[in-house]
């Protein structure tokens, strides 16, 4: 726990999904980038990078004190382990600073085989609670992502409570669902979000009752003006979001807040106009302070205004032969890049301006109110809008060129410390012992100088690791050099010399062969584990219910539930007296499920609740957040199970799961038959075969809409909305089912059945029910990824 915080300047995190903003966030002044490789990454439409530009680009940030993280952020099946072990096998080489993940998966098998990778946690995990931080501190997590749902003083006190460092996002586009928890763009087509293929459905137009309005698509963030009680915070690392953004947004963004956090108070009010200037051109969306300053912000999203980013130029008055006019609400300049928005809800086209007309006249420029005509390459109608995207003096750089540059750096180099002692031999001959420490492993060397007269000074240890700096052309570099008590000799430059080549060439050899036969048994012992691992706990045939209220628990019974889920909602533990004297403890179990979304203020109440259940007798408990791990504090006589929420695709993931006290997991609706099928037989799953699909849950307030009327998209699609608890799910009208294929399921080794009443009309539950035991298909619902496959 933290006793107070240190007023030191908070690390500025930069995104990078190319060379070229690479470039652009080192020469802005970031402190970190993160960025993805060509695997395993939150953003797959980004360019991404090879392990060989990486080992570039870490040569080139480290020499100039910038670190880099690499985002495994995404969910990972279980055939991609084999994968993720030998990425993982490469950037233990490579000496990553930290990579950020969001299935544990990953954290299970750093933490067993790569131990020296640092662990972050991104905000896709879902942590915005203490509780939560804590748990992935035992897992040894350094660092965590907060959700983007908390305000300044929820993340202060989460701060001052943390051994770990504390991460949030303070600019860029913010997602209108609680981060990892969107099914949203997978259910439209398999493209998962969670899988780093989100489709941005959000940003679609929508209808109810005939009112048009874009009522899911959010602002971007920007704290700028809070930097100043952002840094009292106690926040380690200040996070732009943008790699999907241009090298030009990533320098404007990083150039700003720079300018803001490096400003004495004197020169403050002179550096935040300058940053706000500097936004202005990074063409963002319309800017809002998030949760950050508000619990309950009425300007994250507005219906009425279109998502796309840019700076609005005017409305579309002319048109003809390939030229368009305008009214420019700002200044235009030959080179800027232009978008045309139909008022459609069509993806808007960009283009650089060749030419500029002003009555006729072709000028370079134009101010800012004036009616200026420009050739568009696009088809254009009256109405459409017209927005700038980019500056003629925009920050560029081609592949090309940045890979001459990082090339031109050279390799990455391995950091070693010296630990030197000189000992005399016989008469006046001395030998020098130097202790080398480098990555985990200790080599001891002896060096003979002979006779050596008394030096004229002391100052030794400086002399020493001034020459041992000198690492030349070898691939290490002196981190630090000890000499204690080194006795005042004087040793000529030139053995000096000989002695310091000898000893990087002696490292060299014993150090590739130790390191790399070491990495490759662990590497090695990874996949034999993951090929062999088999759960310990095994399912029987049986049947769960879930459904929304206590009073539904004896009808679930009823229709043959062997145990019935029902969620710790507000509602449900104002039941629970009543509930527990009424339902003997010789029945059929119920399952607590607690709700994955839990803030500090909420705990104590929950807390009551399961610790008035245990009292009563009542054992199961099904999590769905990482942090309801602690709510349990030993798991003797306690019968814990892992939600859909908590993100099981593969058997390392489980492998964590078992390690504190879970028996079953129930199957991720977004997976598909292909990875179930290489799971059953591995670790006990419990196949969800009928559900609502909750496409996005959300804090954010929902503007203009209604709950009980449905929201259409321009595809026909329906949604409805349901509040509770201080959040709003946004469901599918087609529910999840799998009824029909429970032969083929038995066929692949299934036993465990889940059915999700918890949103169906007394009539609705008595069809399904009938299709279960019949095992029939039921119409209007959809498989979802189960045959087509989740991407």
């Amino acid at each position: 726990m933290k006793d107070s915080f240190s007023s030191s300047t908070p690390e500025l995190l930069a995104p990078c999904g190319s060379l070229e903003a690479f470039f652009a966030a080192v020469e802005a002044g970031a402190d970190a980038v993160y960025l993805g490789l060509k695997e395993f990454s939150a953003r797959a439409r980004a360019k991404n990078f090879t392990m060989k530009q990486l080992n570039l680009m870490l040569a080139y940030a480290h020499n100039r004190s910038v670190r880099i993280y690499v985002t495994l952020n995404t969910l990972v099946k279980e055939e991609e382990l084999s994968t993720l072990i030998d990425v993982l096998g490469d950037l233990s080489k490579m000496r990553i600073d930290g990579v950020i993940v969001q299935d544990l998966a990953i954290a299970h098998l750093i933490r067993m085989f790569f131990p020296e990778i640092p662990l972050h946690a991104s905000t896709q995990m879902t942590i915005h609670n203490q509780l939560g931080v804590s748990f992935l501190e035992t897992l040894g997590f350094e660092r965590v992502v907060l959700a983007r749902e908390l305000q300044l003083t929820d993340i202060k006190a989460i701060s001052m409570a943390s051994k770990a460092e504390i991460e949030v996002f303070i600019h860029g586009a913010l997602c209108f669902c609680i981060s990892g928890q969107c099914h949203f763009s997978s259910l439209l087509g398999g493209h998962s979000g969670n899988r780093g293929r989100c489709a941005q459905p959000c940003r679609r137009l929508y209808t109810q009752k005939g009112k048009a309005g874009y009522f899911f698509s959010p602002n971007d963030l920007s704290s700028l003006d809070l930097v100043p009680e952002i840094t009292q915070a106690g926040i380690s690392s200040l996070k732009i979001e943008g790699r999907m953004k241009s090298a030009d947004y990533v320098y404007k963004v990083v150039s700003a807040y720079r300018a803001v956090l490096d400003a004495d108070p004197q020169h403050y009010p002179q550096a935040l106009q300058q940053g706000k200037e500097l936004l202005k051109e990074s063409f963002g969306r319309t800017p809002t302070k998030g949760f950050l300053h508000s619990a309950a912000p009425v300007d994250i999203a507005n219906p009425w205004m279109r998502g796309g980013t840019g700076r609005f130029c005017g409305d579309i008055t002319m048109k003809q032969q390939g030229n368009i006019r305008f009214t420019t609400k700002v200044a235009l300049h030959i080179g800027d890049r232009l978008r045309l928005q139909p008022k459609s809800d069509q993806a808007g086209q960009a283009w650089t301006i060749r030419e500029l007309f002003n009555n006729k006249k072709r000028v370079p420029f134009i101010e800012a109110g004036a009616t200026v005509t420009v050739a568009c390459p696009f088809e254009a109608h009256l109405g459409d809008i017209v927005y700038k995207v980019g500056s003629a003096d925009a920050f560029g750089m081609s592949d090309e060129a940045a890979l001459r540059r990082l090339t031109a750096e050279g390799p990455v180099k391995t950091p070693l410390d010296l630990m030197i002692s000189a000992e005399k031999t016989f008469d006046d001959h001395w030998s020098l012992k130097v202790h080398v420490f480098i990555q985990g492993i200790h080599l001891d060397y002896q060096f003979e100088l002979g006779p050596l007269e008394p030096a004229r000074h002391a100052a030794l240890e400086q002399v020493l690791a001034s020459r041992f700096s000198e690492t030349g052309d070898t691939p290490f570099s002196l981190r630090s050099l000890k000499a204690p008590d080194f006795p005042a000799l004087f040793i000529p430059p030139a053995l000096l010399k000989q002695v310091r080549r000898s000893l990087y060439e002696k490292v060299g050899q014993e150090y590739q062969k130790t390191s790399l036969a070491d990495l490759a048994r662990r590497r090695q012992e990874a996949h034999t584990y993951c090929t062999h691992f088999r759960a310990s706990h095994r399912l029987r045939e049986e049947l769960l219910i879930k459904v929304d209220a206590t009073q539904d628990v004896r009808w679930a019974i009823s229709q043959g539930a062997d145990a019935v889920i029902v969620p710790l909602h507000r509602a449900n533990i104002h039941e629970l007296n009543r509930f527990v004297h009424k339902h003997a403890s010789g029945d059929k179990p119920v399952i607590w499920q607690i709700p994955f979304i839990l803030y500090d203020h909420d705990l104590p109440r929950l807390r009551d609740a399961i610790t008035f259940l245990m009292t009563a007798g009542h054992r199961h408990f099904e999590l769905t957040n990482p942090s309801h791990f602690m709510f349990f504090e030993s798991t003797e006589g306690i019968i814990l199970s892992a939600g859909s929420r908590l993100f099981t695709l593969n058997s390392m993931a489980y492998a964590l799961w078992q390690d504190h006290g879970i028996q079953r997991i129930t199957g991720y609706l977004e997976d598909d038959m292909a990875n179930w099928s290489n799971l059953l037989g591995k670790i006990p799953v419990t196949i969800p075969i009928y559900a609502p699909i909750d496409v996005m849950t959300t804090k954010i307030k929902i503007k203009d809409a209604a709950s009980g009327v449905p929201l259409t998209s321009d595809r026909g699609e329906q949604y409805h909305l349901k509040g509770r608890d201080g959040l709003t799910t946004i469901t599918a009208e087609t529910p999840f089912s799998l009824l029909g294929y429970l032969q083929q399921l038995r066929a692949k080794g299934a036993v465990s059945w889940l059915i999700d009443l918890s949103e169906a009309t007394p009539e609705e539950r008595e069809t399904i029910m009938r299709a279960y035991r019949t095992n029939r298909q039921l119409p209007g619902t959809t498989v979802f990824n189960f045959e087509r496959g989740l991407l």
